[in-house]
């Protein structure tokens, strides 16, 4: 229904409007519109630049309002002319052509313009429909209710029923977006109706040097933001939450966050989804692990199978309290972190010499085996897996990971 009475109103908008401008310039602001429509985007990163001179920081803003402001002008420019245009032509039939020519021309003009007119208003209504499945693709996915704006609830509306008239396919084939536009959207609206496949997405390893981030680090550890998103705030809420504005305020971030993830998209839905990814699943190492205190004395007996039963047990009282929050991330950019990584020997009943660290280096394949460069290369380890668990060699002790699901 909203969709059938925003073209009516367009319709009849533009054929009055168009009666009383003439088909003069009806006919140029037809073309006005389609140069305007073409240009849009190719101006609007002139634009851009001006808008944060004139301090709009929202990324959101300042990728609508840079193309829709170069569509403004250059519509309004093609107007002006169109304006001159006419003039000439009413000139010449007001003191050149006679009574009876003039009557007739100015009939032909208003007439013919409310035809153009009703072109015109086809083409604002593809447009305007474009705009609409283009962002109610996103909101409709993350609609919460009757708790979302009513801004938000209208585009819903407007969204659905652009599908139900069957508008969508006009719509459709003038679109600009691309396909990563809708599988970001996709992404979305995946982790916004599922806030616990959140805690997923840091295990992507397509994301694990971004979740790495203090500002990522920050929002995950807020209680508050978890709770929210729990209970499926609404979008509002969740956007204006102070942690979340650090990210989303960001446009240097968000536009490193969009050269990141956006090659991998696809893959991120099917990960989000079913916990497998096509493309990273190859390298093992990748992914976030997690200490392992049972695998790693079934390591140590394996290395020396005469060892008494009492000493294991105190290797693993050893352990447990020398790595209790130890893990390790390996992303695919060949990123290594070691946290709460004890500065010690591994020798079980040495005393603890330094508080555990975070040991940053990289890792490279040898083999079925990895390499392990830590702090600038001064550190260099070997990781070998045992099934699904990942070992890493001490000068001792050896030190197992087993990888979050």
């Amino acid at each position: 229904m909203t969709i059938w009475l925003l073209m009516v109103l367009l319709l009849v908008c533009s054929a009055a409007a168009a009666y009383r401008q003439g088909a003069i310039r009806a006919s140029i602001s037809s073309f006005g519109i389609l140069f305007a429509a073409l240009l849009a985007g190719l101006l609007g990163k002139l634009v851009a630049p001006l808008l944060k001179i004139l301090g709009v920081v929202s990324p959101i803003l300042l990728w609508v309002l840079p193309a829709f402001i170069a569509f403004v002008v250059v519509l309004v420019l093609i107007k002006i002319g169109a304006q001159f245009v006419h003039q000439k032509v009413d000139v010449y039939y007001k003191y050149k052509a006679g009574d009876l020519r003039l009557k007739l021309w100015e009939r032909l003009n208003a007439r013919l313009g409310a035809c153009v007119g009703l072109l015109n208003g086809v083409m604002y209504l593809v447009l305007i429909a474009m705009v609409i499945q283009a962002f109610s693709y996103w909101t409709v996915q993350m609609a919460s209710g009757d708790t979302d704006p009513k801004g938000m609830r209208l585009l819903n509306q407007l969204g659905r029923d652009l599908q139900s008239t069957g508008l969508a396919r006009a719509a459709k084939a003038i679109d600009p977006m691309n396909e990563a536009f809708y599988d970001s959207a996709d992404v979305a609206g995946y982790l916004y109706q599922n806030p616990l496949r959140e805690a997923r997405l840091l295990r992507y390893p397509g994301f694990l040097s971004l979740g790495e981030r203090q500002e990522f680090q920050t929002l995950g550890q807020d209680t508050e933001f978890s709770t929210l998103r729990l209970k499926q705030a609404p979008l509002r809420d969740v956007l204006q939450h102070p942690t979340a504005r650090a990210v989303f305020d960001n446009p240097e971030l968000l536009r490193t966050v969009w050269t990141t993830l956006q090659p991998d998209l696809k893959d991120l839905n099917m990960f989000l989804e079913t916990g497998k990814s096509e493309k990273y699943d190859g390298e093992r190492i990748l992914g976030r692990w997690t200490f392992d205190a049972n695998a790693s004395v079934v390591a140590y007996r394996r290395t020396k199978p005469n060892a008494t039963g009492s000493e294991t047990a105190k290797l693993r009282t050893w352990m447990n309290e020398k790595f209790p929050k130890s893990s390790l991330v390996a992303g695919p950019d060949r990123m290594l972190v070691l946290k709460a990584f004890p500065q010690i020997r591994l020798q079980p009943g040495q005393p603890y010499s330094g508080e555990a660290k975070n040991l940053k280096g990289e890792w490279k394949a040898a083999g079925g085996d990895y390499e392990l460069m830590l702090e600038g290369g001064t550190d260099k380890r070997t990781a070998k897996f045992d099934g699904s668990r990942l070992i890493i060699a001490g000068e001792g002790v050896p030190v197992a990971f087993v990888k979050e699901d």
